[in-house]
C-alpha cells in the first residue's frame, strides 16, 4: 500500500529505512526534493556541511531503498555526505540539534544510531572498515552486504588505495560507491582526479558495457560469465580496462548519480548478484546539487554557517578577525620580502588561509589533496632544496603523518616549518577535530621547536621567528576563532628561541609571592583576569607567558620555583604535553616539595562530544571561573587565607 499523498509529504512519512521500501519508483523522485529541500532549511538553521549531502540525495535514497540497515552495513566516508541519511534513519526531528550540545553529530557516530556503520571524523577510512566488517561477516558465515560509499577528493589519500590494494586481493563480496563529484572541500587535485574525469568522458566504454550486460542477462549462466569477460576485454580494447579492474575489482560506471531510476536498479542488481568478489560503482555527482547559492561558491557550500534560506547572505557575526586570517596575512608579507618560502597544504587552502597566498604566489603554493603524510615529506624534500615551506595542517589531521614528522623531518633535523591550526577546542565538529595531541606528540621529539602564541601579535612574532629559524623543525599551534583584538599591531619581530615572559610580576622582597600561572597559549587573557581578581583579594600573583613549549624557559622557571610557593600551569592540550615537561624538569631538579607545589590545567582525559567552544572549555576547566576556583583552592590548601 502506497502512501496517502494527499495527506502529507512523502518525507513526513519517513521515520526508518522501512518506510521506503513501500514507495514507487516515482514517489522516489518526489521524495528526493522532498529531501534536498529539508536538508537546506535543516542546515540554514543550524549551520554545518552542506555541499556533499546535498549531492548524494539522490544515491542516499536509492541505497536505503535496495538496501536492509542496519543489517547491510551502509559505510559513510567522512560524514560530511551522512545528513540525509541521518534525516532518513529517524533523525529527521532532530537536525535542528545539529552539532550542537546534546544533539546529532555532524557526522557518523555508532553512539547516536545503529544505521551508523562506523563513526568517521576523518576521510578515506571507509574502505578499510567495510573490508574488515566483510571479514567479520565472513568468518561468520553471513550473507548481509558490505556498502562503503568514498568522495573522490578521499581517494587523495594513501590509506584508501591501501584498502582497495587489499580488497582487490582478498576477493571478498564487498561494494565501494565512488561518489565522484570532482571536488572534495576543494577542487580535487592530482593525477587520480584526473584519471576519473577521464572515466567520465570516455562515451564508447559506456554504450559497450551496456550492450554486454543486455547480451548477457539473456543468456544461460555458463554463456553469461563467458560474456563477462568479452565486456571486460572489450572495455580493455576500447581503452575502458580500468585501475579497478586491475587491483581486482569489477568496475561500473560512470553513471548519473543524479538519476534515481538507474541508481535503484544498478544496486538491486549488485544486491542479488552472485559475484563474491568486490564491486566498485563509480557514481558521478554534483556538489551543492539544488542549492540556489552553490554555483557562485568556490568550495560548494561544504561547510557554511546559519545562512538566510532565501537570500543565502551567512548569519555569523563575527567582528575580530581569525587567528589563521592573522597567519595568512602575515605569511604573505613574509613571503613578499622571501622568495625561499613556500606554503603547503592539504585539501584545506581556505580553512588554512592559504587560498589568499596561493593567489598572491600561485607557483610557491602547493595543495597535495587530502595525503597529509605526503605533505610531510614533500615538505622535507623542499627543505632540502633550500627552501622554507611552512606545512598548514589542522592539529587533528596532523596526527595522521605522525611518521613522517618522526623519521622524515625529525630525525633528519629539516627545518620545516609546521602551521598547526585548529589547536585545542573547536567547538560543533566535535571530539574528532580537537587538537587535543600536538602539544604531547611533538614535545618529545628531539630538533623540534614549538611554540603557541597567547594573543595576534605574537602569532605575527612567531611567523617571523620560524622564517628565521632554519637549525630543525619548528611549530605554531594556534586555535580556531576570533583573536584577542589588540588595539594595534606591531611589526614582526623575531624572538629568542626558548625564551618566556613575565607578563604580570607578583614578586615580594622580603618573602615568596603567593602564586605563580604560567600559560601557554591563548587562555592567557582570562588568567591574567583570575591574577588581578586574586590580587585584589590581597594575594600576590605572578603570571608568565610561556610562549615556547619546547624548549622550555627553565630559567624562568627556576625564577618561578625560588620566588613563588604555588604554581599553577594552564594549557589548553591534553597531559602530557607542555605542563608534563615542566612538572618533569621541576621535579627532577628537586624544586617540587612541601614549600612549592605544582597543579596542572588541561583538557581532561576524556573526549568532549560538540557544543560551542565556550562550553567545551568549561566544561575542561580552562575558562575564568575554573582558573580563579583552582587558584583560590590551591592557595586555600596552604591556609594563607579564609576567602568566603
Amino acid at each position: 500500500m502506497l502512501f496517502d499523498m494527499s495527506q502529507k509529504s512523502i518525507l513526513e512519512n519517513i521515520s526508518s529505512p522501512k518506510d521506503l521500501k513501500i514507495l514507487s519508483l516515482d514517489q522516489l523522485s518526489i521524495l528526493s526534493d522532498e529531501l534536498r529541500s529539508e536538508l537546506i532549511s535543516s542546515v540554514s538553521k543550524t549551520g554545518g556541511h552542506l555541499g556533499a549531502g546535498l549531492g548524494v540525495i539522490e544515491l542516499t535514497i536509492a541505497l536505503h531503498y535496495i538496501f536492509n540497515a542496519p543489517n547491510d552495513k551502509i559505510i559513510w566516508d567522512v560524514g560530511h555526505q551522512a545528513y540525509p541519511h541521518k534525516i532518513l534513519t529517524g533523525r529527521k526531528e532532530k537536525m535542528n540539534s545539529l552539532r550542537q550540545e546534546n544533539g546529532l553529530s555532524g557526522f557518523t557516530n555508532i553512539q547516536e544510531s545503529i544505521y551508523d556503520a562506523f563513526g568517521a571524523g576523518h576521510s578515506s577510512t571507509s574502505i578499510s572498515a567495510g573490508l574488515g566488517m566483510a571479514v567479520g561477516r565472513d568468518l561468520k558465515g553471513e550473507k548481509n552486504n558490505i556498502i562503503s560509499i568514498i568522495g573522490d577528493g578521499a581517494m587523495s589519500a594513501g590509506m584508501a588505495w591501501e584498502a582497495l590494494n587489499n580488497l582487490g586481493s582478498q576477493k571478498r563480496k564487498m561494494i565501494v560507491i565512488l561518489n565522484d563529484n570532482d571536488m572534495s572541500i576543494a577542487p580535487a587535485v592530482g593525477a587520480v582526479s584526473s584519471y576519473l574525469s577521464k572515466l567520465i568522458s570516455s562515451k564508447p566504454l559506456t554504450s559497450i558495457r551496456e550492450i554486454a550486460k543486455q547480451v548477457a542477462s539473456h543468456l544461460p549462466n555458463e554463456i553469461e560469465r563467458a560474456a563477462k569477460r568479452a565486456d571486460e576485454l572489450a572495455r580493455n580494447m576500447m581503452g575502458g580496462g580500468t585501475i579497478f579492474n586491475n587491483l581486482g575489482m569489477y568496475y561500473i560506471g560512470p553513471i548519473d548519480g543524479h538519476n534515481i531510476l538507474d541508481l535503484v536498479k544498478i544496486l538491486k542488481n549488485l544486491k542479488n548478484s552472485v559475484n563474491d568478489g568486490p564491486v566498485l560503482l563509480h557514481v558521478v555527482t554534483e556538489k551543492g546539487k539544488g542549492h540556489p547559492f552553490g554555483k557562485d561558491a568556490t568550495e560548494k557550500y561544504h561547510a557554511v554557517p546559519k545562512f538566510d534560506i532565501i537570500t543565502g547572505e551567512h548569519k555569523k557575526s563575527v567582528s575580530k578577525k581569525t587567528y589563521t586570517q592573522i597567519f595568512s596575512e602575515e605569511l604573505i608579507k613574509q613571503a613578499k620580502e622571501d622568495e625561499k618560502i613556500v606554503a603547503v597544504t592539504a585539501a584545506m587552502p581556505s580553512g588554512t588561509g592559504l587560498d589568499k597566498f596561493s593567489l598572491e604566489f600561485p607557483n610557491r603554493f602547493f595543495d597535495v589533496g587530502i595525503a597529509e603524510q605526503h605533505a610531510v615529506t614533500f615538505c622535507a624534500g623542499i627543505s632540502l632544496e633550500g627552501y622554507k615551506p611552512f606545512c598548514a595542517i589542522y592539529s587533528t589531521f596532523l596526527q595522521r603523518a605522525y611518521d613522517q614528522i618522526v623519521h622524515d623531518v625529525a630525525i633528519q633535523n629539516l627545518p620545516v616549518k609546521f602551521a598547526i591550526d585548529r589547536a585545542g577546542f573547536v567547538g560543533a565538529d566535535g571530539a574528532t577535530h580537537q587538537g587535543s595531541f600536538d602539544l604531547s606528540y611533538l614535545s618529545c621529539l628531539p630538533n623540534f621547536v614549538i611554540m603557541a602564541p597567547s594573543n595576534e601579535q605574537e602569532l605575527i612574532n612567531m611567523v617571523k621567528t620560524s622564517v628565521n629559524y632554519n637549525d630543525g623543525p619548528i611549530a605554531i599551534r594556534y586555535p580556531r576563532g576570533e583573536i584577542e583584538g589588540i588595539e594595534k599591531l606591531h611589526t614582526a619581530k623575531i624572538l629568542k628561541i626558548g625564551k618566556g615572559k613575565i607578563v604580570l610580576d607578583g614578586f615580594c622582597k622580603d618573602k615568596k609571592a603567593d602564586l605563580a600561572f604560567l600559560s601557554i597559549g591563548t587562555r592567557l587573557s582570562d588568567t591574567i583576569k583570575v591574577a588581578k581578581n586574586l590580587k585584589n583579594k590581597g594575594f600576590s600573583v605572578s603570571v608568565a607567558d610561556a610562549r615556547f613549549a619546547k624548549p622550555l624557559d627553565k630559567e624562568m622557571l627556576i625564577q618561578i620555583a625560588k620566588n613563588h610557593k604555588k604554581l599553577i600551569i594552564i594549557e589548553e592540550a591534553s597531559s602530557g604535553g607542555f605542563s608534563s615537561a615542566v612538572i618533569s624538569y621541576l621535579a627532577n631538579a628537586d624544586f617540587i616539595n612541601t614549600s612549592f607545589k605544582v597543579r596542572s590545567l588541561t583538557m581532561p582525559d576524556k573526549f568532549l562530544e560538540h557544543k560551542s567552544q565556550e562550553a567545551q572549555i568549561i566544561e575542561a576547566g580552562l575558562d575564568y571561573e575554573n582558573i580563579l576556583k583552582s587558584a583560590l583552592s590551591i592557595l586555600e590548601d596552604d591556609k594563607i587565607a579564609n576567602i568566603s
